[in-house]
């Protein structure tokens, strides 16, 4: 069964561009699927996660937010 994994974010982030490359390299390893969400698309999302973005929900539970480590997703999926 696929961990669901939910990443929101935003365009010109650099830390997005990071988290991005951790969770492409842990869908060759583990069964991920993967929702990515811009945050500029919901303003109630805007408003709680503009200052945590990236922001990695596994199964509806935040698990990491700011600079993601590959440890902190390996950690939740284990």
């Amino acid at each position: 069964m696929a961990i669901k994994l939910t990443f929101f974010t935003k365009e010109n982030c650099g830390l997005c561009n990071e988290a991005k490359e951790i969770i492409e390299s842990l869908r060759l390893e583990h069964e991920i699927e993967v929702t990515e969400i811009d945050i500029y698309s919901y303003d109630e999302l805007l408003e709680k996660y503009q200052l945590m973005i990236p922001v990695i929900q596994i199964n509806g539970q935040t698990i990491a937010y700011g600079k993601i480590h590959k440890n902190d997703i390996l950690n939740a999926i284990k």
